[in-house]
């Protein structure tokens, strides 16, 4: 929030939390099967808290403007990781701070380009568009040639989406929203590579830091005093909480039990997810297209996810 910001982990190597719960997941018992059942909330708690806050950013936008709005996430987001994670500033290379900055800049990036997006079209129409990067990134890196249909079907459902509506889908919305998915695919590549050079989540309050930084100048000139209004920070406290915090907690307790293939499985659901909250909180309907189009993008990027954690 895009964003999700959490992304979803196909090209990501499983951290040993993963591994150790894929290894146990056969396993006979209640209890394990309980944990399971447990983690599969935990993850649907995530998309659905992270696509209502993208709901609740829409709603203040009138208040704050796309890019007040993405400048208040941020802050809040890296202020409460910051407090939570305490991250150490010594002892790390030029390559580990180089990282940091790439991941902070896809951050800012992705975040206001979302934002844009959902100023001007549908929030499911823009979460589908979005999700063609991670779904891009996941085909790319499987090298099977059933990926090639899984992919075929995704450009399929943008195709219906963007020929459904020619008529009302602003095309400046639409580049923003696939634009945001390069970057969401940035995303993951340079998340795990952060977590690779940082313990726990140190890299990514440092990278939500910078993020924060970078997107502060351009909050500014766009919201203004706006910025400082009790009900505009305590709203985007909210979408911050919402989007960002509730997710990433609810992931990493679901990943200490869910095998990383699950866990991406249920991560397509985002664009059905996103058109529900869009339908609910901001009155956006979809046409019958427009649905039939959402729904090839999660069936495709599920075949995806299966595919690429086939053995063969």
């Amino acid at each position: 929030m895009p964003q999700g910001d959490g992304g979803i982990p196909q090209p990501v190597p499983p951290s040993p939390e993963v591994l150790t719960a894929e290894a146990a997941a056969g396993a006979p018992g209640a209890a394990g099967a309980r944990g399971r059942l447990a983690s599969v909330a935990l993850v649907i708690g995530g998309i659905v808290s992270l696509q209502f806050g993208a709901s609740v950013a829409v709603m203040l936008f009138p208040r704050a403007g796309a890019l007040g709005v993405v400048t208040l996430r941020l802050v809040v987001a890296s202020l409460v990781l910051l407090v939570v994670c305490r991250p150490k500033l010594r002892g790390y290379s030029r390559g580990d701070w180089g990282t940091v900055l790439a991941f902070g800049v896809a951050l800012v990036g992705m975040n206001s380009l979302f934002y844009q997006a959902l100023d001007r079209i549908p929030l499911g129409a823009a979460v589908t568009l979005e999700f063609l990067g991670p779904l891009i990134l996941s085909v790319a890196t499987s090298r099977k040639l059933l990926s090639l249909v899984w992919a075929a079907l995704a450009l399929s459902g943008v195709g219906l989406l963007g020929h459904e509506g020619l008529d009302g889908l602003d095309l400046v919305g639409a580049g923003c929203a696939l634009a945001a998915g390069g970057l969401w695919a940035a995303y993951i590549l340079l998340s795990a590579r952060t977590g690779q050079r940082f313990p726990q989540a140190d890299g990514l309050a440092l990278a939500m830091t910078v993020a924060a930084v970078l997107s502060l100048p351009f909050g500014v000139v766009s919201a203004g005093s706006a910025l400082i209004d009790p009900v505009t920070v305590g709203l985007g406290a909210a979408v911050a909480l919402m989007s960002s915090v509730l997710p990433y907690t609810l992931e990493l307790l679901a990943l200490r039990k869910l095998p990383a293939s699950g866990f991406a499985i249920m991560m397509s659901l985002e664009p059905a997810v996103a058109a529900t909250a869009g339908f609910l909180v901001l009155h956006q309907a979809l046409g019958w297209a427009e649905v039939l189009a959402i729904g090839l993008v999660v069936v495709a990027s599920v075949g995806a996810v299966r595919s690429a954690g086939a053995k063969g």
